[in-house]
């Protein structure tokens, strides 16, 4: 079981439901790696974000991080709203490339969903 805390709800999901892909961490190692395992959930970037809780990078980030393929791609709508304004990245205490992070998921989306190169 998978838990996610979120500053207003917790997702709980079995993994044995999710299909999983351990070769997506060296896709996205391929496509630029970043620091989103830094992220320790503490939700300040969700707190200034002006797509507010909709956008939930560090729910995202796990996603990655795990493997989680398919949750990636039912989350491609939230991932194309960031704006990319970086005010996430201000707030977070552990200096997260969230931006850069977000960026690097619409690559993976691009290519393995839309075969865009």
């Amino acid at each position: 079981m998978i838990t996610i805390h979120d500053s207003r709800f917790t997702i709980h999901e079995s993994i044995m439901s999710t299909k999983i892909n351990s070769n997506v961490v060296d896709t996205v190692d391929k496509l630029g790696e970043q620091n989103m395992e830094m992220c320790f959930n503490c939700s300040k970037c969700t707190a200034v974000c002006p797509m507010d809780e909709c956008l939930l990078p560090r729910t995202l980030f796990r996603y990655a991080l795990l493997g989680m393929t398919d949750k990636i791609k039912k989350e491609q709508e939230k991932i194309y709203s960031c704006l990319l304004c970086r005010l996430c990245e201000q707030s977070c205490p552990r200096g997260v490339k969230i931006a850069d992070n977000i960026r690097m998921m619409r690559r993976y989306l691009n290519n393995e969903v839309f075969h865009i190169q």
